[in-house]
């Protein structure tokens, strides 16, 4: 085993921990932005709902953004991307009855 093995085991093992990594800021980054556009549209929700200032808005956001970062924490890429799908559903779902509302 030469040198040139070794150095192409490092250049191997240098590419898979670049790719892990990349891999997992984008999911976690994903995570984040999905838990963030929940949150503040939950927040949203409850300021009109109980008819309170902005303090109540930030206690909401942080609470919430945080909750779902702890409930997504053990999911995988494919399990956000079908939480995000089912999130736009509802959402599409809800505007269909606001505009279908009297």
């Amino acid at each position: 085993m030469g040198i040139t093995d070794k150095v192409g085991q490092i250049v191997n093992s240098v590419q898979t921990g670049a790719k892990n990594a990349s891999t997992s800021i984008f999911v976690l980054s994903l995570k984040w932005v999905t838990a963030f556009i929940v949150a503040i549209t939950l927040s949203m929700v409850g300021q009109e709902l109980i008819s309170s200032g902005t303090l109540s808005f930030v206690l909401i956001l942080v609470v919430v953004t945080f909750g779902l970062i702890k409930i997504m924490s053990s999911w995988s890429l494919g399990s956000v991307l079908i939480f995000d799908l089912i999130c736009a559903l509802v959402a599409l779902l809800l505007r269909m009855y606001i505009l279908i509302a009297p």
